[in-house]
């Protein structure tokens, strides 16, 4: 692969200019999309199943995100592994494939959405435990040195980048030693990055102050930005203002719809309390990624975007 090093420090330098000219949108829940189009993700793999099975919905479910504002699309890679699709007899060559196809699908997205302006593709690594498949994503501390969570995420990561996204996103963090570790992994790729942990209470979901975590961006020169998702909106209102005090970098938020899921019934519960009203705050607070993850759908991000033109 002796191109991609190119072509990565070509992104790197156009998304983190592109990031000083003002903020940018993000998408919404990809799997909840996908679901609204009819397709059932009660799967170990979720949405990176249909890479293997219908790579022509994840460029319907990206190409609706954009077309509702959007200018930056989140790839189907949160839950890809090299681990996860050998369990399902693909072996290391077909799912390096698989995984630059999430950008690939993406990156065809953008050329066939009618939308305006340039239009970014950020390729999704998500933690070790979304692997798992178990809830442990939103636990960490999964009894791995920080050495085998390197060697975990380093060739995804190598394979994702060979397809040539413009940002990786490190997304739905847990803990402050998979962020240490993740950082260390992408050194040398020579593409940006923003780190976003998952949170409750002020604390990553492994129980640290998120004020500790977030400092790790501050001497990461290839994080370009550092924030929540995949949290209530009430706990990322005060998240922002954590982020751009301890990182010193632009702030990327996008939380979950404030619904939550229960377990037992199978089913989500509770009210929306995602209302794009509250963008306006974040801008203020140091935001410059902004967007939406689970349950938060086009009809959002359409809204958002429209405050985001407005700010």
């Amino acid at each position: 692969m002796p191109s991609y090093r190119w072509e990565a420090a070509v992104a790197a330098v156009d998304f983190a200019a592109a990031l000083a000219g003002g903020p940018l949108v993000l998408d919404g829940g990809l799997s909840n999309q996908l679901e609204a189009e009819g397709h059932d993700l009660s799967d170990a793999l979720w949405s990176a199943r249909l890479l293997m099975e219908g790579p022509e919905a994840i460029v319907e479910a990206h190409r609706t995100y954009y077309e509702a504002g959007a200018r930056v699309a989140i790839t189907a890679s949160y839950q890809a592994s090299f681990e996860g699709f050998a369990l399902r007899g693909a072996g290391r060559a077909t799912a390096e494939r698989l995984l630059g196809l999430s950008v690939e699908l993406a990156r065809q997205a953008a050329e066939e959405a009618e939308a305006a302006g340039p239009l970014w593709v950020a390729a999704s690594v998500g933690p070790y435990g979304a692997v798992l498949a178990d809830g442990s994503e939103y636990r960490g501390r999964y009894g791995l040195s920080m050495a085998e969570l390197e060697a975990f995420h380093r060739p995804r990561l190598e394979a994702l980048v060979a397809a040539g996204p413009d940002v990786l996103a490190i997304e739905t963090i847990p803990d402050v030693d998979e962020a240490l570790a993740v950082l260390r992994a992408v050194r040398g790729l020579g593409v940006p990055v923003w780190l976003s942990f998952s949170a409750a209470g002020g604390r990553t979901r492994a129980g640290q102050p998120l004020d500790e975590a977030f400092a790790l961006a501050a001497d990461a020169d290839e994080v370009v930005a550092v924030g929540v998702n995949c949290c209530v909106p009430g706990d990322a209102d005060a998240a922002v203002r954590s982020a751009a005090a301890a990182g010193g970098k632009p702030v990327v938020v996008y939380p979950n719809s404030g619904e939550r899921w229960d377990a037992v019934a199978r089913r989500w519960v509770g009210e929306p309390t995602f209302r794009a009203d509250r963008v306006a705050g974040w801008l203020a607070d140091g935001a410059r990624l902004v967007g939406g993850c689970c349950r938060v759908g086009p009809a959002a991000i359409a809204e958002l975007a429209r405050v985001v033109r407005g700010s």
